[in-house]
């Protein structure tokens, strides 16, 4: 009697672990997952501070102070100029010309390069600039959507001088992972735009 009473807890306690192995199986294969959203690198972004970028070019503005300057030479186009942002893998190309009766062909040409980017943007906004003080007019292009050049701009006094930047990340333009680095450039832009000074 002792040998059964042994047996028949031991059968029941490897029911009862069998039971639940079940009920754990059960349970747990009912919760379904789902795949986690794609997502981005945080980036840390510094407040937009500014220095005024006066060389012996024939023109000067405030720049971030998280940028540099990089000259290009070229003995043709010798006030052209790269503003650069390592960390954000980014740059402000800009060019320079003096107008010589050409400013139609200049401002169309402007135009035409940034509405190439038509195909891929999914918007355009222009806004026009005007500081009779400094004698400075032009238009800023912000351009929304998986586009190369994020933002373009063009400044003028309509009689010697012509200045073209266009903002450039050097990787595959993605309008959600590069959004915080754009719009922090692009207030950049503004800046630039707002003191920028002929000599």
């Amino acid at each position: 009697m002792r040998k059964r009473k042994y047996t028949y807890r031991k059968s029941t306690n490897c029911l009862l672990v069998g039971v639940l192995v079940g009920l754990l199986f059960v349970v747990s294969c009912r919760k379904t997952g789902y795949p986690k959203p794609y997502g981005y690198f945080r980036v840390d972004l510094p407040k937009n501070t500014y220095v005024r970028m006066d060389t012996l070019l024939p023109y000067s503005f405030d720049m971030s102070s998280h940028a540099r300057i990089a000259f290009k030479y070229e003995p043709q186009e010798k006030y052209w100029i790269d503003i650069v942002y390592p960390t954000l893998n980014a740059a402000i190309h800009c060019s320079y010309k003096e107008v010589k009766g050409k400013l139609y062909d200049l401002s169309e040409d402007a135009h035409r390069s940034v509405y190439k980017h038509l195909v891929r943007a999914d918007d355009i906004q222009e806004r026009f600039f005007s500081n009779p003080e400094q004698d400075v007019y032009g238009i800023y292009y912000d351009l929304q959507g998986d586009v190369a050049s994020v933002a373009q701009f063009t400044l003028t006094d309509s009689i010697r001088h012509f200045f073209r930047g266009a903002v450039y990340f050097n990787h595959v333009p993605n309008k959600d992972s590069i959004a915080p680095m754009a719009d922090f450039i692009k207030k950049d832009v503004i800046r630039l735009m707002e003191s920028f000074s002929w000599k």
